[in-house]
């Protein structure tokens, strides 16, 4: 059996776990994560467990324990930022994990097949879900104009592809969004950022001591 090269561990997350080719992906995720001297973390290793168990609130409470235990393990995480259920958000889990690495002070990538800003993915969706447009809304005060939805609720995080704090906590720890047609495309330049970010540190830290 190949041993594993002694790399940092990146936690792989996202809503990949819910897609049917989702082993398919995280292989194909981990030998890329190889190629730049990383070793990828899937939510399924160490959860051999979980299959055999019955569905339920104390198995999706132990799935989250799991998660939790990996990304302590893990050294950095790189995190799919799709649309999730064809809304305009991503999926709310994979937003909780993004906050708790970045509580520790851990590097970041995040990745994407969908460019469009985030106001546009709101629009999208009211219009095909809702048959809604937004609304315009212009403030006497002479402040920015502000888009509505169907439900009075601002539209927000403008210029970004996602929820500011999502975006925000990534950027902040470092790393970039990387945007591409497909999603192997996508991780793979996300994968390669997180590395120079992880090994650029790395040497900077060497050179200070030096």
């Amino acid at each position: 059996m190949t041993a594993t090269p002694d790399y940092p561990k990146v936690y792989l997350g996202g809503d990949l776990v819910f897609r049917k080719n989702a082993q398919e992906l995280f292989k194909a995720f981990k030998e890329m994560c190889l190629a730049v001297r990383l070793n990828g973390v899937s939510p399924f290793d160490g959860q051999d467990e979980v299959e055999a168990l019955p569905p339920g609130k104390e198995t999706s409470l132990l799935i989250a324990r799991l998660d939790r235990g990996l990304m302590d393990e893990c050294d950095a995480a790189l995190f799919c930022i799709d649309p999730f259920r064809r809304a305009a958000d991503m999926d709310p889990g994979t937003a909780v994990e993004i906050g708790y690495m970045a509580a520790q002070n851990k590097p970041m990538a995040g990745y994407t097949v969908d460019g469009r800003f985030y106001h546009e993915k709101v629009q999208t969706y009211f219009e095909q879900a809702w048959h809604t447009p937004l609304t315009e809304e212009r403030p006497h005060n002479g402040a920015r104009v502000r888009w509505l939805d169907a439900d009075s609720m601002i539209v927000h995080s403008e210029g970004l592809l996602q929820n500011a704090m999502v975006e925000g906590f990534i950027r902040q720890s470092g790393g970039d969004i990387a945007i591409a047609d497909d999603i192997l495309s996508a991780f793979r330049a996300a994968a390669s950022d997180l590395a120079g970010l992880i090994y650029g540190a790395a040497e900077e830290k060497d050179t200070s001591h030096g």
